[in-house]
């Protein structure tokens, strides 16, 4: 084997990230968010964690999670190699996140992934005033190379054409939820167009597809609890 493949099978690092459900990533977008603007706080417990996701500021869509669902999904997030518990003070349980590894990014680019986990689709704008309260990002300048490089490492999705409002988000959607996600940022960008009817229709549309998000969350949670009440009579 000559030294440039030996070279390059040393730099090759496995994808070690995968698709998550609306709650991992909402849970994931706290513990990143949270050790940035108040790592005092930092790690979490559950109840902090709790109140960070069901928070109504730089949330969307907001939520309402509760402490049992928020144990499931660090649970999973914790398998997949994402989250660790520590005992910071011998008596409450508290949670770090290990993603900076698990994405394979850097601060900058994990403050941005927050960001979009957090609030989902927006604009190269918008994401630059947003990350900043994180990490300083000058303008759109400094953002473009940030940008680059989570495309290149298929964390991020452009879902508009590159130019003025460009609209982006993170990759980190299951299938199903993707194609709703493009539905949703197609009729948005119909509502700039004068035809009041498509927009109406797509609306209509975008709006089912939320609902319909909501829906396979709780029956996900609702089967995350029937398997547990199941091992605790079992």
């Amino acid at each position: 084997m000559s030294d440039a493949s030996q070279q390059s099978e040393l730099t090759v690092q496995p994808r070690k990230w995968r698709a998550l459900s609306r709650a991992q990533r909402r849970v994931a977008g706290v513990l990143i968010e949270k050790s940035k603007t108040t790592p005092d706080v930092y790690p979490m417990t559950i109840n902090a964690i709790v109140a960070g996701a069901n928070q109504k500021s730089n949330r969307s869509p907001l939520m309402q999670m509760d402490a049992d669902e928020v144990e499931m999904v660090l649970d999973e997030l914790r398998r997949l190699g994402a989250v660790m518990e520590v005992q910071s003070d011998g008596r409450v349980p508290r949670f770090k996140h290990l993603l900076y590894d698990w994405f394979g990014v850097d601060r900058g680019e994990l403050a941005i992934l927050a960001e979009l986990l957090l609030r989902g689709h927006q604009t190269l704008g918008e994401l630059r005033a947003r990350t900043a309260r994180m990490e300083e990002i000058a303008d759109l300048q400094q953002l473009r190379p940030l940008v680059d490089s989570l495309l290149h490492k298929n964390l991020m999705l452009e879902l508009t054409p590159p130019g003025r409002g460009q609209v982006v988000s993170h990759n980190l959607y299951q299938p199903e939820e993707l194609a709703k996600i493009k539905l949703m940022v197609s009729a948005e960008a119909v509502g700039d167009e004068p035809a009041e009817p498509a927009v109406a229709s797509m609306s209509s549309t975008a709006a089912g597809a939320e609902l319909e998000q909501r829906v396979s969350d709780l029956e996900r949670i609702v089967a995350a609890l029937s398997k547990r009440l199941d091992f605790l009579e079992g």
